[in-house]
């Protein structure tokens, strides 16, 4: 499984909400953090297409769609998403991550 920990072991720089302090926070405030840090959010919370697209906050984001029998599938692909994606080719893009495929699609500017 590619937890956090998994993600450190493969180079990433990774924070969590909770070591933040941001356990609590609200969707918005978590895009505005990730934005304010640089950094690429990763969810399996899909209200974040709304928040990056309708009301345009935070920057990039990788959404992981999820069920508990495709975990190591979308997992793969996440890690297949993270290689043949630059980092600041992720600010810019909302990505959603399905067992064996994703689909990206670039931020408006």
């Amino acid at each position: 499984m590619l937890s956090p920990s998994g993600l450190k072991s493969l180079g990433h720089d990774v924070l969590t909400a909770r070591s933040l302090g941001l356990s609590r926070a609200d969707d918005s405030e978590l895009l505005l953090a990730a934005s304010r840090e640089g950094r690429i959010f990763v969810t399996r919370d899909r209200d974040f297409g709304g928040l990056i697209f309708v009301e345009q906050k935070g920057s990039g984001v990788i959404y992981l769609r999820v069920e508990p029998a495709t975990i190591n599938a979308v997992h793969a692909e996440l890690e297949a998403v993270l290689t043949r994606y630059t980092e600041e080719q992720l600010r810019k893009a909302f990505v959603v991550v399905e067992p064996h495929r994703h689909r990206f699609r670039h931020l408006p500017q």
